[in-house]
């Protein structure tokens, strides 16, 4: 393996640097009036980090995200104001909401492990009677969470958000319209690629004033997405659906008895299934985008990115 050809984590210190602070999978630089996001390979699910970090992970959600984010300025404003490196995006630094948007459109995942429980009541929103793994919601629902810097993020509904003040309700009614309709758009733009875009999360944040929309979108991680071909006929079966998403490692982890619970043990990554799980990523890049990815093959992939970074700076 070539020397760092793998991010996992940054030890930079620029030039009119006024902060750091590394979250689960990305590194943040900030300065005065923006902020450096440098999207590692760290993986994480249910909330904690697992040990390996996964090959061209971080350009693949970089690069994603970036498309993306130009392709719904029109929607909603953004933080994005350049991406000088693969894994890197500069942008307007924000008071970020302290809630998560999660748009579902289809009872998959959190959602169906809720409703299997028994409950019918997601984060303040009523759930349809009747209704099977992978069905379609009649409509799109929000059912945010509250955004942890450490542990587990909490489900939470509308009104819990506003009563205690996370969010002005005003404020609060605009970034479930921005939601809605980047869930449309991410729908639209899902279908053209044959894709199924069946939940999400947005985040947002605010600057004088004007809400923007930061961090990632529509990528593996922060996205589950469904293959169109074989979805009816899967779902009249009752069959589990083909996805693109971050899914299949949470259900390996779950057959491996680790669900992030206490006592439990993150179960042992080889170099097989970490190479297997770079390739599902590169597999979804390629399928969101309809695109082929092209690796960035750095000898040394940091020195890379804090030249480019401080290239960027200088400018």
């Amino acid at each position: 393996m070539k020397k760092n050809s793998v991010v996992k984590e940054t030890h930079f210190n620029f030039e009119g640097q006024t902060g750091f602070y590394r979250g689960k999978v990305r590194d943040v630089y900030d300065f005065n009036d923006k902020v450096v996001m440098i999207a590692s390979d760290r993986i994480s699910a249910f909330d904690v980090i697992l040990p390996r970090p996964i090959p061209c992970k971080g350009q693949v959600l970089n690069q994603i995200a970036s498309k993306f984010l130009n392709a719904t300025k029109d929607i909603v404003p953004n933080w994005l104001l350049a991406t000088p490196d693969p894994n890197v995006s500069v942008g307007i630094k924000c008071e970020t909401f302290p809630v998560e948007m999660v748009v579902r459109g289809y009872l998959v995942g959190h959602s169906w492990r809720t409703y299997k429980s028994g409950l019918r009541t997601l984060c303040g929103v009523k759930l349809p009677e009747g209704m099977v793994e992978n069905q379609k919601f009649p409509t799109p629902i929000i059912t945010p969470s509250t955004k942890a810097h450490e542990g587990h993020d909490e489900d939470i509904s509308r009104e819990e958000i506003i009563s205690r003040g996370l969010v002005a309700e005003e404020k609060y009614a605009q970034l479930e319209k921005y939601a809605l309709a980047l869930f449309e758009k991410g729908t639209q733009m899902a279908a053209e690629k044959g894709l199924i875009l069946a939940d999400t999360k947005y985040e947002f944040g605010e600057n004088e004033g004007t809400i923007y929309l930061i961090d990632e979108i529509h990528t593996p991680d922060s996205s589950r997405y469904f293959y169109a071909d074989g979805y009816e006929e899967n779902l009249s079966k009752g069959l589990p659906q083909k996805q693109l998403s971050k899914e299949f490692v949470r259900e390996w982890l779950i057959a491996n008895n680790f669900q992030g619970k206490d006592g439990q043990v993150v179960p042992e990554m080889t170099d097989e299934k970490v190479e297997e799980i770079s390739k599902r990523y590169i597999e979804l890049y390629e399928k969101v985008t309809g695109e082929i990815f092209e690796p960035s093959n750095s000898e040394d992939i940091i020195q890379r990115i804090e030249d480019n970074i401080k290239n960027y700076l200088k400018a």
